[in-house]
C-alpha cells in the first residue's frame, strides 16, 4: 500500500491522474482550513462532483477497506480531514454529522487557540479547554481521528493522555532533525507512540532541514532515526503537498478571517508564497524515490513497506470506525 497521510492540492485531473502514476491508493485531503460547517458541506459538494467526473482516477474514502478496494481498482481513495475545528462552531453534535458526512480526521487547532486547544504559533499553550476534552471523547466515539500536527506542546500532550484511542500528527517532523516551529520535540514522539499513534513525515520545505534544498538521503535518514527512537510500526508520510495552488491560498491558510494584517507563518516578507518544494518531490508521482531512499539508508523492503503506507491502513482499520 501506498499511502499520504495529507495534502492539500490545487486538485485537477492532472493531479489525480500523478495519484495513479505514483501508485498513490489512498490520500488523506484537507477540506477545511478556517471554514464554518456549511462552507465545509460545499467543499466536499465539490468532492461529490470529482468524484463523478473522474471514477476510474479517484473514490471516496472512509474505512482501510475502501483503501484495499482502491489498490485492487487501480484507483485512489480520497479520505476527508479537517484542519481545524471551525466547521463544528461551538456545537459538539456536529462532530457526529461530520464524520457521518465522512470526515476522519480533525486537528483541534490550526496555529491559533481554538475552543478546543493552543495552536503552535501562540505564546501561551493552556492545553485541552473543557469543551476541548469533551470533543475528544466525542470524537473517539463516533471513530472521528484526533490530529495534533499544528498544536502547541502542552495541547498535543494532553490530547495524547485524554484520548483512548490513538491520536495522529499527520503532517510533521522531529525537532531534533529540524527546529520548525510546529515540528515535534522527543516528548512528544514518545508519548504519541506510547499511546499508539501515528506521525506522518512532512515534505512541505518549511519543515525540512535545508528548506527546498533538503536531500532525501537527510529526510530518509531522519526517518531512520525516528524508528530507533519511537518504533517502526507509528511512522508514515504526510506530505503535505500543496501542488499547484496560487500564493492566495497560502494567504488564507495563515490569515482567514481571524486577522487584518498579513501573517507570513514560517515565511517572511520576502519569501510570502509557498517555497518550492524539493526536486526530488513535486508531486504523487514521486513517492518512489522516498521508498528508494529508505532503502538506500538501510531500512528493510517490509519497514519501508510500513512506513510507505501500510501502517497508515492499520490505523484506519483501527481508528475509523465507532468505539
Amino acid at each position: 500500500m501506498l499511502i499520504d497521510g495529507l495534502q492539500y492540492c490545487n486538485y485537477s485531473e492532472k493531479v489525480f491522474r500523478q495519484m495513479r502514476d505514483g501508485g498513490v491508493d489512498a490520500v488523506h485531503v484537507t477540506i477545511c482550513y478556517h471554514e464554518n460547517f456549511r462552507e465545509t458541506v460545499a467543499n466536499l459538494e465539490q468532492w461529490n462532483r470529482w468524484f463523478e467526473q473522474f471514477p476510474d482516477l479517484i473514490v471516496r474514502g472512509t474505512s482501510g477497506d475502501d483503501v484495499r478496494r482502491a489498490h485492487e481498482q487501480g484507483r485512489t481513495a480520497i479520505l476527508f480531514g479537517l484542519q481545524n475545528c471551525s466547521p463544528i462552531e461551538d456545537d459538539i453534535s456536529l462532530v457526529e454529522i461530520l464524520h457521518t458526512l465522512g470526515v476522519r480526521f480533525m486537528q483541534l487547532t490550526y496555529n491559533n487557540q481554538s475552543l478546543l486547544a493552543t495552536g503552535a504559533y501562540e505564546a501561551e499553550d493552556t492545553g485541552l479547554t473543557r469543551m476541548g476534552k469533551q470533543v475528544v471523547h466525542e470524537m473517539n466515539r463516533v471513530g472521528l481521528v484526533v490530529d495534533m500536527s499544528h498544536s502547541a506542546e502542552r495541547s498535543t500532550l494532553e490530547a495524547i493522555d485524554h484520548s483512548t484511542r490513538p491520536i495522529a500528527i499527520t503532517h510533521a517532523n522531529p525537532k531534533f532533525w529540524h527546529d520548525g516551529l510546529r515540528n515535534k520535540s522527543d516528548t512528544v514522539l514518545k508519548a504519541l507512540a506510547a499511546a499508539g499513534g501515528m506521525l506522518g513525515f512532512s515534505l512541505y520545505p518549511h519543515h525540512l532541514k535545508g528548506g527546498s534544498e533538503c536531500t532525501v538521503e537527510s529526510f530518509c535518514d531522519m526517518v531512520a532515526r525516528t524508528a530507533d527512537m519511537i518504533g517502526i510500526d507509528h511512522l508514515g508520510i504526510g506530505s503535505d503537498l500543496c501542488q499547484d495552488q496560487p500564493d492566495s491560498v497560502v494567504e488564507w491558510m495563515r490569515v482567514g478571517r481571524w486577522s487584518k494584517q498579513v501573517d507570513y507563518g514560517e515565511g517572511s516578507k520576502d519569501n510570502a508564497g509557498f517555497p518550492p518544494q524539493p526536486g526530488w518531490f513535486t508531486g504523487n508521482q514521486d513517492f518512489g524515490n522516498i521508498a528508494a531512499g529508505l532503502k538506500a539508508v538501510g531500512m528493510s523492503d517490509e519497514d519501508t513497506a510500513r512506513v510507505m503506507g501500510g501502517n497508515w491502513l492499520k490505523f484506519f482499520d483501527a481508528n475509523f470506525g465507532a468505539a
